[in-house]
């Protein structure tokens, strides 16, 4: 006789910051995750500390234009490696007691997951982990995730977990868990075939305001400031037809309306994947929005594939400029200023207005001057388009990472929570004034 079929916990931690929203941010791995658990038999419960949508909260959450909105937020010490931030720290997300309270409402689990997202609001997954600890003091806990994955020395010194997991868990997290709660559960590997792969487990979400949507993994390019191919090193594809079902899926069984890309690089052999799947949603001819917080390939969008972005339905769209003038070629060498004036162009030809356009200027790079930044902003605002700072945060592993060490005022490998962007760690120039600069020249 086979015993109880094992109950498996999955956790959202809170964000310790000095600011976060929600801009169509779901942990789309840890619902990934879910799914499978849920396939395999596993019962599966989730509890996400980020929830705009909790019952115990005073009021609800304004409506925000297509299903973003502010978390809940809670002042609280900031740490001590960042106590010279003349800013408010706070805790993003439900009061702790609530926590204790669903925590407590269900049935004890056999294994719980914990998720992590950025790495420096591991303290936010260090308070949750020790929340866990307290309600469920002899249940396994299995943290993963993307500090996880960047940081996992550091997290197994400061997090309260039985094992610490790297990189995707898809074809694993099924055997990970059979081992854990001693249930004969195995699946084969099928993260080489994301067509394989369960859609996240939005039903395990207490209210669908947006669904996030994942059509390949990985990225061609290798950026000296980006954690992509650390997190995905295999570019991979999902099929057409298996993109188009899960989002008439979503629209028919959630009412989903809003659905956000969150591939590194959606464009990229755009008439290979892209261009098929816009026109596979064009034929849909449901009422739509899709949105692009992670920005597309610049070079890719030519005139027939904005006018084919028009008419699919994509509403927020986010250019990966990122510099635009001195050291391109240290960094990336992804488009030229040519190829975004044309691109911008494009766009605006295919009815797309000034406010849906946005370009991802970095700022605070090492040794960056502010004249850089401030010529760029002119330039993305001269095409017509946003200009929208994205302020740099250094990553471990990545190429720019042992030259940020050098131009960091803060110890960075000693403390993940000093690569925080809102303070700009290796940035010479700066000052909030000149932040405040940047902002109102962005702001135009």
């Amino acid at each position: 006789m086979l015993p109880d079929t094992p109950h498996i916990l999955l956790v959202n931690p809170w964000i310790h910051d000095f600011a976060a929203y929600d801009f169509w941010a779901k942990p789309l791995g840890l619902l990934q995750l879910g799914a499978a658990l849920g396939r395999a038999g596993f019962s599966v419960s989730y509890v996400d500390c980020l929830d705009r949508f909790h019952p115990r909260a005073p009021r609800r959450p304004p409506a925000e234009r297509c299903g973003r909105g502010p978390y809940l937020k809670t002042p609280i010490r900031a740490p001590a490696a960042l106590s010279d931030v003349p800013r408010r720290f706070s805790r993003y997300g439900i009061r702790p007691e609530w926590l204790i309270q669903d925590l407590e409402s269900l049935s004890r689990p056999d294994l719980i997951l914990l998720g992590s997202m950025m790495t420096y609001w591991y303290p936010g997954v260090v308070e949750t982990a020790a929340v866990l600890r307290r309600v469920f003091p002899q249940v396994p806990l299995l943290l993963g995730g993307v500090y996880a994955t960047l940081c996992p020395d550091h997290a197994r010194q400061e997090v309260a977990a039985d094992r610490v997991v790297t990189g995707p868990s898809d074809d694993t997290i099924v055997n990970v868990a059979g081992e854990m709660t001693g249930w004969p559960a195995a699946a084969e590997p099928a993260a080489a075939d994301l067509d394989a792969l369960p859609w996240p487990a939005l039903d395990l979400q207490r209210k669908v305001g947006y669904a996030p949507l994942l059509t390949s993994r990985g990225c061609p390019f290798s950026c000296a400031y980006c954690a992509s191919t650390l997190l995905a090193p295999r570019r991979l594809l999902r099929s057409v037809a298996s993109v188009v079902e899960e989002v008439k899926c979503r629209h028919r069984d959630f009412g989903v309306v809003d659905f956000v890309f969150y591939d590194d690089a959606l464009l990229v052999d755009a008439e290979t994947h892209a261009v098929p799947l816009m026109e596979a949603l064009i034929e849909a001819r449901l009422p739509l929005r899709f949105h692009t917080p992670n920005a597309l390939h610049i070079r890719a969008i030519t005139e027939p594939v904005a006018k084919l972005m028009k008419q699919a339905g994509f509403h927020t769209v986010r250019l990966g400029l990122e510099t635009a003038a001195g050291g391109r070629p240290r960094l990336d060498r992804k488009v030229t200023e040519a190829e975004f004036f044309r691109s911008a162009r494009a766009l605006r030809r295919a009815g797309f207005h000034r406010d849906q356009v946005g370009a991802y200027l970095l700022t605070g790079l090492p040794g960056q001057p502010v004249k850089d930044v401030l010529d760029a902003i002119s330039l993305v605002r001269e095409a017509g388009v946003r200009p929208i700072p994205a302020y740099y945060s250094p990553i471990p592993g990545t190429d720019l990472w042992p030259e940020a060490k050098r131009a960091s005022r803060y110890r960075l490998e000693e403390d993940p929570v000093t690569t925080n962007n809102a303070v700009m760690p290796c940035w010479d120039a700066f000052c909030w004034e000149t932040i405040s600069r940047i902002k109102n020249a962005a702001a135009g």
